[in-house]
């Protein structure tokens, strides 16, 4: 007598239970329509930004270069030199001096009264000799957008700190509706539709960027939200003395104390400092009601080995040292605050770093667009197609490079940041408008990537035209050869077929 012996097999339950990833999925569809065009500009705008100091030296490549820690005697000539420069514009209130780094290679000088809105920058060479005003409005322009969408200044940053939570809270649902995200790291479905294709990348490029993701989501949520968790801050632990909670953060504030006084000794400050930490090196220094009795001098130094930029330290007007910021060898929280800003924008590391933060900051923009244009696929196939804002859609992610290529030919032709805003502005609401009248995205995407394309070779071009024979900066060169690159990569994708 044969006996069968049955086996069974117990179901390997689900790592996560389909009702939560159902939850999870349509939170991440909800959070991501809600704030996904927002999304999308301050992820392409920062990765833009990710490479502001080489592109303040593209539209001015005439810039004195310095490859070497400014001198004691030069920022001293710079202050005197930036503050008779201020007084003379009716400026004179507040001072700051940027030393040159391999961020930046340059030594300026920049003041501004917030009682007259009287500002100006200005370039030094090495011995602190100012040569030249600073021109950079597209880069001020493009900054401006990523920062604050060029919204008041509280507002604007606290918009985009939201953006920063939404985005973050996306990236977290993401991962948790898809359970096999990380199994499928490196499975494509290519050949097929381009619906799939697109799905993939999503998915592919979310999971590649992850930590990438999550550690621009969360420092940029911190920066926009700052004023916030200051307020936070000041009600937990100074009983809502919002003065004491800002003075905890940013160093002591200068007195009301008006009377006219001589302008701080920065270069015995450095070499004060200098003397107890012999590898610091001048990274720049903040004057707040520079010449009078209140005055306070904060002279940031850096030292190896630390993300910051530099750690501040406080003098009075007397050069007395009133303590540091603690951002190298402080509190946990204050080095956590002192790496937010590098950590955000990849200035650590050097080039290679940028690089890289630029390759995903575009991949987070393409995650950004493929998820909205993924969503607007799968309606279609569910028998509820929304022609029109698959047009709409198609023009924001098309239409904002071209947006951005046209307000740099006004920058550079102009100079001026009303104009260079109102361009923007004009040109999105003018591919918004097309793409309402206009039939089918394929039409849309490829009349909008063929005017990006159009629009960035005339920039490169008039560029070329402004300064080859000026210019001393190889940077120049560099920005323009990255230009035509991204000329090259958007004529490749024209060829791409419409999703289905």
């Amino acid at each position: 007598m044969n006996i069968q012996i049955a086996k069974t097999t117990a179901k390997r339950r689900p790592f996560l239970p389909p009702n939560f990833v159902r939850a999870m999925l349509a939170g991440h569809s909800a959070l991501g329509l809600a704030f996904a065009a927002l999304i999308y500009i301050v992820c392409l705008s920062g990765t833009i930004v990710v490479f502001m100091f080489e592109l303040q030296r593209w539209e001015q490549p005439t810039s004195p270069l310095i490859f070497q820690p400014a001198s004691t005697a030069a920022i001293g000539t710079v202050t005197q030199q930036g503050y008779a420069q201020a007084v003379k514009d009716k400026g004179g209130h507040d001072l700051t001096i940027l030393g040159p780094s391999w961020r930046d290679p340059r030594l300026s000088v920049h003041y501004h009264d917030h009682e007259t809105g009287v500002e100006g920058s200005w370039l030094a060479d090495a011995d602190g000799n100012l040569v030249s005003r600073i021109k950079a409005p597209w880069t001020h322009f493009i900054t401006d957008l990523h920062i604050h969408l060029h919204l008041p200044n509280t507002w604007g940053l606290f918009l985009v700190g939201l953006t920063g939570v939404a985005l973050l809270s996306s990236i977290v649902s993401g991962v948790l509706s898809h359970p096999r995200i990380f199994k499928d790291a490196f499975a494509f479905r290519w050949g097929g539709s381009r619906r799939l294709q697109e799905a993939d990348l999503h998915n592919r490029l979310s999971v590649w960027g992850l930590p990438f993701h999550i550690a621009v989501s969360v420092t940029g949520a911190l920066l926009g939200l700052s004023t916030l968790v200051v307020g936070v801050l000041a009600l937990a632990a100074y009983d809502g003395d919002s003065e004491r909670a800002f003075a905890e953060v940013l160093g002591p504030r200068p007195s009301a104390d008006e009377t006219a006084a001589p302008i701080p000794d920065l270069p015995a400050m450095i070499r004060s400092i200098q003397e107890r930490k012999p590898d610091a090196v001048f990274a720049n220094a903040n004057i707040q009601h520079i010449g009078k009795a209140g005055q306070i001098a904060s002279v940031g130094m850096s030292t190896p080995g630390h993300l910051a930029f530099a750690n501040a330290y406080n003098f009075d007007g007397n050069g007395k040292l009133l303590g540091d910021n603690g951002v190298e060898e402080g509190s946990i929280g204050k080095q956590i605050l002192g790496a937010l800003q590098p950590v955000h924008f990849g200035w650590f590391g050097g080039m290679p770093v940028k690089l890289l933060y630029g390759i995903l900051g575009l991949a987070l923009s393409v995650v950004t667009y493929t998820g909205v244009t993924i969503w607007l696929a799968r309606r279609r196939d569910a028998g509820r197609p929304a022609p029109h804002w698959e047009r709409i859609w198609t023009a924001v992610g098309w239409g904002q490079p071209l947006a951005i290529a046209g307000s740099i030919i006004t920058g550079l032709l102009t100079a001026s940041d009303a104009l260079i805003l109102t361009t923007y502005l004009l040109l999105t609401l003018a591919t918004l408008g097309l793409s309402i009248i206009m039939k089918g995205t394929s039409a849309v995407s490829w009349v909008f990537k063929t005017g990006t394309a159009v629009l960035l070779t005339f920039a490169a071009s008039t560029h070329i035209a402004l300064w080859s024979d000026k210019a001393t900066d190889p940077m120049a060169l560099y920005v323009n050869v990255a230009i035509v690159a991204c000329v090259a990569g958007i004529i490749l994708t024209l060829r791409q077929k419409p999703i289905n």
